[in-house]
């Protein structure tokens, strides 16, 4: 008999996001993989930068990483 099934992390979701020492979660900004010569540099110091995920897709994260 099965006692507990214990709730599995989805990889796919942990490799996409990070969370903060106060619980937020940020990604890395889309855009940033090809066709890179035609945007400016301001933009693509922009795309460096991490950014906190809105308060939509948070209830979304925290299903997919359990024990964040």
């Amino acid at each position: 008999m099965q006692q507990g099934i214990k709730p599995k992390t989805r990889k796919a979701v942990a490799k996409r996001f990070r969370i903060t020492a106060k619980g937020k979660f940020k990604h890395a900004h889309t855009g940033k993989r090809h066709l890179l010569s035609c945007k400016s540099p301001k933009r693509r110091r922009r795309l460096r930068q991490q950014v906190l995920v809105g308060p939509t897709d948070i209830a979304r994260i925290k299903k997919n990483l359990p024990y964040s």
